[in-house]
């Protein structure tokens, strides 16, 4: 039911140690006052970090707007970085946490209009010979209103892990928690998932969760 995220082909072509190893250096450098080296890892995380907020609102001038501004606070806060840990996981950390206190000044009414940027192409009648584009846009739109029904940390773990495809270990330096925590909340927000999908493929109204099926005991793990 969610769509699983592919592995990423099209940045950081070189193992994860190489591209964590490169990262440093690149820090490095720009601590030492070159501004260019923030270029490069601009360059290579732009790309999946837009995607990533893109699964929290779905406007995309605002993901934009979004991942400027985290770029701009990675850079700012460039000397607080641990350089024995991996500048990626902790880049994405700023960019969640940004990503979700935009939404919560929202007084929580959610995420941003589902797919607004395909709108022109759903009021268009589809031409001849190819498939309705509706049909997978209603499954996804199916999809959002379940992951909106769930609270937000077990939403964010399931779709950094599930959708995103970050490792567990990933997914624990993003949200700064223990991987024991990520790995119990990743099986609370499936559980939910399904419990809520469910609920909505029999024609029921989501009535969001407020904590999860088991009882909340993630602090303690």
């Amino acid at each position: 039911m969610i769509r699983m995220a592919t592995p990423e082909t099209d940045q950081l072509p070189f193992p994860e140690v190489e591209r964590a190893a490169s990262d440093a250096r690149l820090v490095e450098v720009v601590r030492r006052g070159d501004s260019d080296a923030f270029g490069q890892l601009v360059k290579r995380y732009e790309g999946r970090l837009l995607r990533v907020i893109l699964q929290f609102v779905r406007d995309r001038e605002l993901a934009r707007d979004l991942a400027q501004e985290t770029f701009l606070r990675v850079y700012q806060r460039l000397n607080q970085f641990d350089a024995s840990r991996r500048f990626g996981p902790w880049l994405f950390r700023i960019g969640v946490n940004l990503t979700l206190d935009y939404l919560r000044k929202r007084n929580r009414r959610g995420w941003i209009r589902l797919f607004s940027d395909r709108r022109s192409s759903v009021d268009k009648p589809p031409d001849p010979g190819t498939p309705d584009p509706r049909r997978a846009l209603d499954l996804e739109q199916e999809v959002r209103l379940v992951l909106e029904a769930m609270p937000e940390k077990y939403r964010t773990v399931l779709i950094l892990r599930d959708m995103e495809n970050f490792s567990s270990s990933e997914v624990s330096a993003i949200i700064h928690r223990k991987e024991a925590t990520v790995r119990w909340r990743l099986a609370e927000a499936r559980n939910m998932f399904h419990h809520l999908w469910q609920q909505r493929q029999q024609g029921g109204k989501l009535l969001p969760i407020t904590a999860p099926l088991a009882g909340d005991n993630d602090d303690q793990v």
